[in-house]
């Protein structure tokens, strides 16, 4: 019983760091149609902002602030000086670019910072707390109550507010949108500056577990948009759910199989789902009217 509550654990914390970065695909999917690679390396600007402003002398609090802010602003910038400017492109070619600013960032944070992995004190501690006889790191609580929190705090800005329902008509249909007189080119802007943040805030509640480098973007990424896939690309209650399944079957499967297939284990898995079920678990299939 400890063994399977310490793997449920741990596979629910790196779950909800995946489910986040599946709700920042998400969000920029919905809003532009465009699949961004580089959502990763928002949350390693998180982490790694965050680390060198503390070693500078910044209190932790100030420097998770302004490594979100980092993060909004190269977001961004990203929209505005590659995705717009390609708004009339080919989905190809806005997935080229989006891998290019991934290549372009690593390759910047490996200058501005260095190569080397770096850690943060954990907000609450390293005193583990027993959970029925499985020893649990109090961060992982930080992780799973803060992606609860963002889960919550976006169910509200999109269902409760003019702004939010602006962001789910330009998702439904962008040219109906612009009839009525939504501005969707912010609405576009608003989704990477949001993604850019919900990446940076996942960047710093997991790195007192994980650690943090400047190429740790990389493989975040690519779980992401497979949390994204297997949820059902653009829905946010699928991007969670498939996130946390991810986090899950890496977990169990590291523990009761093999750490050497840690990845293999969920993409195979994944790939077995979009087989049966293309559009992902939770996903609506599409009809064309012709």
């Amino acid at each position: 019983m400890p063994e399977f509550v310490q793997f449920l654990i741990s596979g629910l914390t790196v779950g909800a760091v995946y489910a986040l970065v599946a709700l920042g695909f998400t969000l920029v999917y919905n809003a532009s149609d465009v699949v961004n690679f580089a959502q990763g390396e928002f949350v390693m600007l998180g982490g790694m902002v965050t680390v060198f402003a503390t070693a500078a002398g910044v209190p932790l609090p100030l420097a998770a602030l302004i490594a979100v802010v980092v993060s909004i602003v190269v977001g961004l910038l990203l929209y505005w000086l590659a995705i717009e400017p390609a708004r009339d492109a080919s989905p190809v070619t806005l997935i080229i670019i989006t891998i290019g600013a991934s290549i372009l960032l690593r390759g910047a944070a490996q200058i501005l910072f260095d190569k080397q992995f770096h850690k943060l004190p954990s907000i609450s501690g390293d005193t583990p707390v027993n959970v029925l006889g499985a020893t649990v790191q109090p961060q992982s609580f930080w992780v799973l109550g803060g992606t609860a929190v963002i889960v919550i705090l976006l169910y509200v800005f999109l269902e409760r507010t003019v702004l939010g329902k602006a962001v789910l008509a330009t998702a439904a249909n962008r040219l109906a949108a612009r009839l009525v007189g939504i501005n969707t080119a912010t609405v576009m802007a608003l989704a990477f500056g949001g993604s850019a943040a919900i990446g940076a805030v996942a960047g710093i509640l997991i790195t007192p577990i994980t650690l943090t480098s400047y190429d740790v973007g990389t493989m975040l990424a690519l779980k992401g948009f497979a949390a994204a896939m297997l949820g059902g690309m653009g829905n946010p209650l699928g991007a969670v759910a498939g996130g946390l399944l991810l986090g899950l079957l890496e977990a169990f499967g590291v523990g009761y199989i093999s750490s050497t297939y840690k990845d293999a284990f969920a993409f195979i898995v994944i790939l077995l789902v979009l087989f049966a079920m293309p559009q992902g678990l939770f996903g609506r299939r599409t009809v064309e009217r012709v």
